[in-house]
């Protein structure tokens, strides 16, 4: 077998149907969601200045490891973006909306990691944020929002777990005394964790290896150093999520891998995927990140949804299966005229996706690519036909494909009696 010259990069793939029309089908669904709730849609750019992401935090691996950069032909330093909400509040502190900024998104990101099952290096993601507002109702929203999504795909076992990181006077009397836990376990940690531990001893509870895990499990909590504020703020998220009866766990260890995070954060755990790459997605607050980007000290909070990991999750439970996107009537024209193209234009303008054999293939041939097509109905076009001034119209439901249902109809009735034949 003879291999094409170039393929895809590494951890990148082809996407073409059926998964490529289950891809558009669960953005439609998201968006239909989002718009619902009062969010209008936003497209960045792929890429931006290198600073945009490096308000992430440093520390964070997205930024000292995973971030796709380079100099572009003007000499400046550009990167793809491995996530979407730098780039919404660098568009906020640009154009400066009316607050609050409710905003959805879908689009590919971009970073440098290991391939694995539902792990590439250019992904797909939904998103929805608010910008503008300290409500902690909104929090609560957005989590509905996501919440809704995964419920109308059809996902059930899965898992919503929440947490506070405070606010920004409480960050150093918790890493504190996190630091001071992990200098005393120095010892059972990875290398990684240990560099990590320096920059932000918090990225250590994001570990997903084995020795970092067991030592945060036993490290300090964040909920014993929050603020008042930050510990009503936390109550009225869960109050709300109590309402609308969202079921959820609260995990006094959950961290995002991003260092903007302030406040709620959150993530959806499936449980019929592999622990290690369970996380649908998530999000949380970031209340400085708009100000660190040039903006005013504004508020946010949004999350991001993994499309590959949702659909795999899919997978499992068997739900949100690839649609049926044959078309519904096949042309078969036998003639030179341009009898078929007319008859298949003419029905696709009328709303009925039709499709045709090419080449001037006989009569046989095109009614097995008929056949093949699964659609429901055949019109045939031949030189008597076009004499006549009718179609032939068949049926090729199973069990129905010797042609006892063919019929003449008159040219000018096609889209009528199609319409009354399809289901």
């Amino acid at each position: 077998m003879v291999r094409p010259d170039f393929q895809t990069p590494p951890g990148t793939r082809d996407i073409t149907e059926p998964d490529a029309g289950r891809v558009r089908r669960l953005v439609e669904v998201f968006a239909d969601e989002a718009v619902t709730a009062g969010f209008g849609q936003i497209v960045t750019p792929m890429f931006e200045d290198v600073g945009v992401f490096v308000r992430l935090g440093e520390a964070s691996d997205v930024v000292s490891k995973e971030l796709y950069s380079f100099k572009d032909k003007g000499g400046r330093e550009i990167a793809l973006r491995p996530e979407f909400t730098a780039s919404v509040c660098r568009a906020f502190a640009q154009h400066r909306p009316l607050t609050p900024w409710k905003t959805w998104y879908v689009g590919s990101g971009f970073r440098y990691d290991k391939p694995q099952k539902g792990r590439y290096r250019q992904f797909e993601q939904v998103g929805a944020e608010v910008v503008g507002s300290h409500d902690p109702d909104i929090d609560t929203e957005l989590i509905a929002l996501a919440w809704r999504f995964f419920r109308r795909i059809g996902l059930a076992d899965f898992t919503l777990v929440v947490n506070s990181l405070g606010d920004a006077g409480d960050r150093p009397r918790y890493q504190a005394a996190l630091t001071e836990y992990l200098e005393a376990n120095r010892s059972r940690l990875s290398e990684q964790a240990q560099k990590t531990m320096v920059v932000n001893p918090l990225r250590v509870l994001d570990s997903k290896r084995a020795g970092d895990a067991a030592v945060a499990a036993e490290a300090p909590v964040m909920s014993d150093h929050l603020s008042p504020e930050a510990t009503a703020a936390f109550d009225r998220v869960l109050a709300g999520l109590d309402t609308l009866g969202i079921d959820y766990r609260v995990e006094p260890r959950l961290v995002r891998g991003l260092d903007y995070y302030t406040r709620t954060t959150f993530e959806f755990v499936s449980h019929s995927l592999d622990a290690a790459q369970n996380a649908l997605g998530g999000g949380g607050r970031y209340d400085g990140l708009v100000e660190a980007l040039g903006g005013p000290p504004e508020p946010g909070v949004g999350f991001a949804l993994g499309v590959d990991r949702t659909l795999l999750a899919c997978d499992e439970e068997g739900v949100f299966t690839p649609a049926d996107d044959t078309v519904a009537v096949w042309v078969v024209c036998t003639t030179d005229d341009l009898a078929g193209l007319e008859a298949v234009e003419e029905l696709r303008s009328s709303g009925i996706s039709a499709g045709r054999a090419y080449d001037g293939r006989s009569m046989k041939a095109q009614m097995k690519a008929a056949n093949r097509s699964g659609a429901e109905i055949a019109v045939i076009i031949g030189s008597q036909e076009v004499e006549a001034g009718t179609v032939a119209v068949r049926t090729l439901r199973d069990g129905d494909r010797s042609g006892d249902q063919q019929q003449q109809v008159d040219r000018r009735d096609l889209v009528k009696k199609v319409r009354s034949l399809l289901p």
